[in-house]
């Protein structure tokens, strides 16, 4: 198994790529946090809404004071189980998720605020939208920063 596969394991759920590298404490330490973060954010209920259309009952529902822990939990534990797994070991091969997580960050701040073509896209898709130029990013401060 290599590291992309464990990498797409993580992003199914934190932890799970932990557990495939055998660094069990660590898996399961992501796995109770993701549980907690998504079950005190009411993650699960705006993510519903928010695919059914609602956005302003997703709003109301997410609590953001805990829904911003996620996006960091998330990208590092992606990034913690691609490393584990034998991946990142070009120069700033982090940057990418460092910035996918601050991206992400910020839009879940203002998605309760920000619309796109007149259109608010809420907690779920307007962070998720996020992870582009979050990307775009880190790849281009990884590319610029490697050659120096």
């Amino acid at each position: 198994m290599d590291a992309k596969e464990k990498l797409f394991w993580s992003i199914a759920l934190p932890g799970f790529g932990q557990l495939l590298n055998g660094k069990y404490f660590k898996g399961f330490v992501f796995i109770a946090l993701e549980f907690l973060v998504n079950i005190q954010a009411h993650f699960n209920e705006v993510i519903i809404s928010s695919f059914h259309g609602d956005i302003e009952q997703a709003i109301i529902q997410a609590d953001f004071q805990w829904l911003m822990f996620y996006p960091c939990l998330y990208f590092f534990a992606m990034w913690d189980a691609f490393k584990d797994a034998g991946g990142g070991k070009k120069p700033y091969s982090f940057l990418p998720f460092v910035f996918a997580a601050y991206f992400v960050t910020v839009g879940t701040i203002f998605s309760s605020k920000i619309t796109l073509f007149g259109v608010l896209l809420g907690p779920i898709w307007l962070p998720m939208l996020s992870v582009i130029p979050g990307l775009i990013v880190g790849f281009t401060l990884k590319k610029i920063i490697g050659k120096k």
